[in-house]
């Protein structure tokens, strides 16, 4: 089934330089390096390599644009990971890998040098003797990285007299550093990336180094303005942990101009500010925004493009609120902020085009259903059946239309579906006999051996990248995981279909 909204394309608009971002970050990197002479300690926030949601509000930008920018800088530099030993004794999880801090922090490594960046040495913050801190220690001696600990200090962050002192700082362990560029970064929030830096400059100083600090987060965008659907966009991808976006008063003051930075950076910087003093006589920057190094606002070049893909980052982030909230993992507070960022944007669910197609779709054949939007702006429906979900009757119905395939052709006989089904229902357990994505698409490569047809409709799978889908009910792990790999923007209703998984 297929709906054809008008004879016009709509294609994916570039709205971000990535070739631009990526020299003018790395010469100002460069700048910063020479403004404090001897060495630069950059702690580096968010994703390095898979940066997906800057990918997602800002069309153009590579998901590894801050690893290639890095790479431009890699004679230079070298990486320093911190982790919280008290994420290490927790089993602390990185929810969108499903991994532990610990081991991705063993992953970050491989990437990093297998990237052909050199990692120095690993700091386990706030480390107390615990035994799984111990462990992994010799996990990361084993493979030739130095490991060094930080301390708890009483009072931290506002104690600064006894921060900035030998009961302090001066009792973490002095991390040996031989590059001018010292990357700082982490597996996760809350790991001790800017203590560490700041324990460094401490360390330096005393040596007779002169060292600075900067920080690099792609979000929010400070030279854009407070309500631009991207830097909405970056508060609602945070929602969870409650950051606002708010106009820096340091630098508003100190300059006459009006720049965007969030609520935990503007809380803590009178206390950098301080720890600055009390190391150097004086504190180099006169407000948070002055310590970023973030140049993605220069490299915007169709901002109106940017806007429509943050305003769709918008409704998809509430409706992850709107599932995670489903799934007891999310407060109702979370989904009244997604709502207030919504209005904010001036914008509805149905401002994404394949809302209102599928729900409609659902309505008349009172069964779930899913609508996924091509590149050219042609919508394509499925729904359920005694055979598929609306998932994968999509799917399938897309890779039709792709390869101009005419719609009565089955191009999975049921020859093939139905053993699966027996499977499934007689040896695994399932009450649902309806085959997922993933069982579609390996039964549909059977079917290519011998069919040319589905060959052809198999062959059209990358083409499917980027587009836009939305179920009318709560897609199961199997379904997200294969729309993940196929790079599909999706969203789905926060309700269970009748059905049994």
């Amino acid at each position: 089934m297929m709906f054809n909204r008008n004879e016009e394309t709509n294609m994916r608009k570039i709205g971000f330089d990535n070739e631009k971002y990526l020299s003018m970050q790395s010469e100002h990197i460069r700048e910063r390096i020479g403004q404090f002479g001897d060495k630069l300690y950059l702690e580096f926030g968010g994703k390095l390599f898979d940066d997906y949601h800057a990918s997602r509000v800002l069309p153009g930008f590579a998901p590894d644009s801050k690893l290639q920018m890095l790479l431009q800088l890699a004679d230079q530099a070298e990486m320093i990971i911190s982790i919280n030993a008290a994420d290490i004794d927790k089993n602390k999880i990185r929810h969108d890998l499903g991994i532990t801090y610990d081991q991705d922090v063993i992953r970050l490594i491989g990437v990093y040098r297998e990237k052909g960046l050199y990692v120095s040495s690993v700091v386990i913050t706030r480390y107390a003797g615990q035994k799984s801190a111990d462990a992994f220690q010799k996990k990361l001696e084993n493979i030739g990285i130095k490991v060094y600990h930080h301390y708890s200090i009483e009072g931290y962050p506002n104690n600064v007299a006894t921060i900035v002192s030998d009961e302090g700082y001066g009792k973490n362990d002095y991390v040996e550093t031989t590059r001018p560029l010292v990357i700082v970064t982490a597996p996760g929030p809350g790991s001790g990336k800017m203590a560490t830096c700041l324990s460094q400059l401490y360390h330096e100083n005393k040596r007779g180094v002169k060292a600075g600090y900067a920080k690099f987060e792609t979000f929010p965008i400070w030279n854009i303005p407070l309500k631009h659907p991207v830097n909405l966009a970056y508060e609602a991808a945070t929602a969870d942990l409650n950051d606002v976006n708010m106009i820096d008063p340091f630098h508003l003051e100190a300059y006459g101009e009006t720049t965007v930075n969030y609520n935990r950076d503007v809380e803590i910087y009178p206390v950098l500010a301080a720890m600055f003093e009390a190391i150097y006589g004086s504190c180099p920057y006169a407000s948070p925004t002055d310590m970023g190094v973030n140049m993605a606002g220069n490299c915007i070049v169709d901002d109106e493009a940017c806007q429509e893909a943050s305003r769709q980052e918008i409704i998809r982030r509430y409706y992850q609120s709107l599932n995670r909230m489903v799934l007891d993992e999310a407060t109702k507070d979370e989904v009244y902020k997604q709502e207030l960022l919504m209005k904010q944007a001036k914008i509805t669910v149905n401002d994404r085009k394949v809302v209102p197609v599928a729900m409609a779709l659902a309505e008349e054949t009172g069964a779930a259903a899913a609508a996924l939007e091509l590149e050219d702006g042609r919508i394509i429906t499925g729904s359920t059946s005694d055979l598929l979900g609306p998932a994968s009757a999509v799917l399938l119905n897309a890779i039709k239309v792709l390869g101009d395939i005419d719609k009565s052709i089955h191009l999975i006989s049921r020859n093939y579906i139905e053993p699966i089904q027996r499977l499934k229902t007689n040896y695994l357990g399932s009450k649902n006999p309806r085959l997922h994505t993933d069982e579609v698409l390996i039964a549909l490569s059977m079917c290519a051996v011998s069919d040319p047809k589905a060959k052809l409709a198999l062959e059209q799978l990358p083409k499917l990248a980027g587009c836009q889908l939305h179920t009318t009910a709560m897609l199961s792990s199997v379904d997200m995981n294969t729309f993940n790999k196929l790079g599909i923007q999706f969203t789905n209703e926060a309700v269970y279909e009748k059905r049994d998984e």
